[in-house]
């Protein structure tokens, strides 16, 4: 396994220098000149090459490569253009908040999602399994806003007062049961009805294969055919969709954290896209990259544990 793990590893060199080339690619010829930004509308030419060649992007190309290949390396990306904050800095004190919330999220919908869809695959065809489908679909068309605004702040924070409209706060058990428990509940809300739609899926397809029907013609009862079986032989395509998952959590509820005030990477993202804030948004597309790269690898991982007879080659 370590060698699998060594080889995985320096695969993902190349794929990381094809994702570095692509960034600085588009921050350097379609995003615009960083100086007229900066600058802002009243400036004069002598303070646009100050600031150019106090960014180094008034060197060529491949020195400005070579400078950014160094930032990615040492993991210091400069400091903000709009707080002036190192970008490190931003990035450590804004990865904890999304965790706290994000996590949560994903545990709970997955394992909620698995087991309504087995639930479900086990009444296969019958009423019951019609009505959670159609309340999934009615789920899934229902905006997130509205989950957020109307269900979340207005109707469970403001009308019933059981959660903090907004909020976040210095100790870890204040965020993650006072200040997260009304983000967590819409997340898991939005979540599961795609997901529970997916697994079903998942878990049909298992549900048709020979090896169930010869586990039947042996005497086992539909339990254990479920759970031994299908669930165990499922997993694989439930990990592959969860790893995928994992790494578009950090930006993917953004909404959430700009709704609930929540100091996170979600939202620090939308904040660097208004203010034109580039090395903010170069530094967190690498590392979402590399997140990527390491959960399909932890994906790889899984399997081996779930099922014994994948082999890492």
């Amino acid at each position: 396994m370590s060698s699998f793990i060594l080889r995985r590893l320096w695969q993902m060199i190349p794929t990381m220098l094809g994702v570095v080339l692509l960034v600085f690619f588009l921050f350097s010829f379609v995003g615009g000149d960083p100086a007229y930004l900066l600058a802002g509308k009243i400036s004069n030419k002598e303070q646009i090459e100050n600031i150019r060649t106090q960014l180094g992007i008034n060197q060529p190309y491949y020195v400005q490569l070579w400078i950014f290949i160094k930032q990615i390396l040492t993991g210091d990306f400069g400091v903000s253009w709009a707080t002036n904050e190192p970008v490190s800095h931003i990035i450590a004190t804004r990865i904890g908040p999304s965790l706290t919330v994000l996590i949560p999220i994903m545990i709970i919908e997955a394992v909620l999602a698995v087991l309504v869809a087995l639930g479900v695959a086990y009444v296969r065809g019958s009423l019951t399994d019609r009505a959670i489908m159609v309340i999934c679909t009615v789920a899934m068309s229902v905006s997130l806003l509205v989950y957020i605004i109307i269900v979340g702040q207005y109707v469970l924070a403001y009308q019933f007062g059981w959660f903090p409209v907004q909020g976040w706060g210095e100790s870890f058990s204040e965020n993650l049961f006072h200040y997260s428990l009304l983000p967590i509940l819409l997340g898991v809300a939005v979540g599961i009805a795609p997901n529970t739609r997916l697994y079903r899926t998942f878990i049909l397809d298992e549900i048709n294969q020979d090896y169930v029907r010869t586990a039947r013609a042996k005497g086992l009862s539909e339990h254990k055919v479920m759970l031994k079986h299908v669930l165990r032989n499922a997993l694989i395509p439930i990990i592959t969709n969860l790893m995928i998952y994992l790494p578009s959590l950090l930006i993917g509820h953004f909404l959430i954290e700009r709704f609930f005030s929540i100091p996170g990477i979600g939202r620090e993202v939308i904040l660097a896209v208004e203010r034109s804030d580039f090395p903010v948004i170069k530094a967190i597309t690498v590392y979402v990259a590399a997140a990527t790269m390491l959960s399909n690898l932890a994906a790889d991982l899984l399997y081996k544990a779930v099922d014994p007879r994948v082999q890492l080659k």
